[in-house]
């Protein structure tokens, strides 16, 4: 009796051996597959985004100026601007 369940122990034991080198060996050739796949279309959307943001970008020796709201309301409230100075001999 103690033979018989050795024996079906190691049958067992072979066969899911056998099965995590089968699957192992079928995800590493999916891997083959899918991974330049995957690769080229990461590398396709940033080029897509980097052609984006060149068109987004100004023209050289352009100049914009473009003021902050917050700081506008804060202008006029005051009526100008306090210059700290001293007086030199």
């Amino acid at each position: 009796m103690d033979q018989l369940f050795v024996i079906l122990v190691l049958t067992n034991f072979l066969k899911t051996v056998g099965i995590m080198v089968v699957i192992y060996f079928v995800l590493k050739f999916v891997g083959r597959l899918l991974f330049p796949i995957v690769v080229k279309k990461a590398v396709n959307n940033m080029q897509a985004r980097q052609s984006q943001y060149q068109r987004q970008q100004k023209q050289e020796g352009e100049v914009t100026v473009e003021k902050n709201r917050r700081d506008q309301s804060r202008a006029r409230n005051t009526e100008g601007e306090y210059v700290d100075f001293e007086e030199v001999d």
